[in-house]
């Protein structure tokens, strides 16, 4: 007797069990005979070929108009199993992808992370979370010594693995311009040149660069169509746009970018982000920039890693616990 011939003979055994006393056990049988036939490569339609030989030998004569309703199954499992086989093929390809991109996404992290910098005279608050796996925000911290700390925040025009592979190319771009890192003109427009030859013309990436010189205690910076920030003026207690004019990386080459400065006052806040901050959406539309405001004014009695870690839980319950872009807040607050 073949292979076939003992699986139709142990069906006949299981289904008679079943169909003389219906008990859990008999179906408990079955389920695990199941398996063994799933490891043997029996189809859903020989399933039910088998069914109804072992049917047939059990009770005789089948009507004829059930037997062409087990041809009418037998077709739609036919059907069934090429589209369910399709199915878990599509499904182990999709786990394959999905492994790959968190080793990847992981990868990201390690290459991207950086140090804050440890300063007395200046508090420095930082968050940043990405919408997916993979990120297309970038944070940069460069501190020289006592004297001066620079400090860089990018976004990707564009979400997922090529926004992750722009926001790589960045940071070793950057790495590579160690003695002018506090000329943020300069800078901007060094990774303009390297943005415009090596990124595909359909993406784009906005910066906004600062040098903050503690023993001047004044703030360099310059954008590149970054989401302007905010500035919080101690002595007046107002917040003010931080805004630095300028076009984003990639679009032509000889881009020359206009260089700001600012002094910043015991107890002055530079505020960074990235558009998925002032960009939050809920259920009733976008918040406002001013609404952010009164977030981090609400919290300002705290230091800055606890204003923006508070900021980022509400705004992520806002959006039910599901962020909709990449999201980084920086705080930097003149201490002393």
């Amino acid at each position: 007797m073949g292979d076939k011939g003992i699986l139709v003979e142990r069906y006949e055994q299981f289904l008679s069990a079943y169909l003389s006393g219906r008990t859990e056990q008999a179906l408990y049988k079955a389920q695990q005979f199941s398996r063994k036939m799933i490891e043997q490569n029996i189809s859903p339609e020989e399933v039910i070929n088998i069914h109804y030989t072992v049917l047939e030998s059990l009770n005789g004569d089948i009507p004829e108009d059930v037997k062409d309703s087990f041809d009418f199954l037998i077709e739609v499992m036919m059907g069934y199993g090429m589209a369910y086989r399709e199915h878990q093929i599509l499904r182990d390809k999709q786990m394959a992808l999905e492994s790959e991109i968190e080793v990847a996404a992981s990868m990201q992290q390690t290459l991207l992370q950086g140090d804050i910098p440890n300063t007395d005279r200046l508090e420095i608050g930082v968050i940043s979370k990405a919408a997916k796996k993979m990120s297309g925000d970038y944070y940069h911290f460069v501190q020289d010594g006592s004297a001066s700390i620079s400090v860089a925040v990018a976004d990707v025009i564009g979400k997922g693995v090529p926004a992750a592979l722009c926001m790589s190319m960045i940071k070793y771009a950057m790495d590579s311009l160690p003695d002018q890192q506090n000329d943020p003109s300069y800078v901007l427009e060094n990774l303009n040149r390297v943005v415009e030859q090596n990124v595909d013309s359909t993406m784009f990436i906005t910066m906004f660069y600062g040098h903050y010189n503690m023993d001047q205690n004044r703030f360099f910076y310059a954008g590149a169509g970054h989401e302007p920030g905010f500035y919080f003026n101690a002595n007046t207690n107002e917040f003010e746009e931080f805004t630095a004019k300028g076009l984003v990386l990639g679009v032509s080459r000889n881009t020359k970018y206009t260089q700001y400065e600012k002094s910043v006052e015991v107890g002055d806040m530079i505020v960074l982000l990235s558009d998925g901050v002032t960009e939050c959406r809920t259920s009733n539309g976008f918040i406002s920039r001013d609404e952010v405001i009164s977030l981090i004014r609400s919290y300002m009695h705290l230091s800055p890693q606890e204003i923006v870690d508070n900021v980022y839980s509400d705004l992520e319950e806002l959006q039910e616990f599901e962020l909709r872009d990449d999201f980084t807040l920086i705080i930097l607050k003149r201490s002393v």
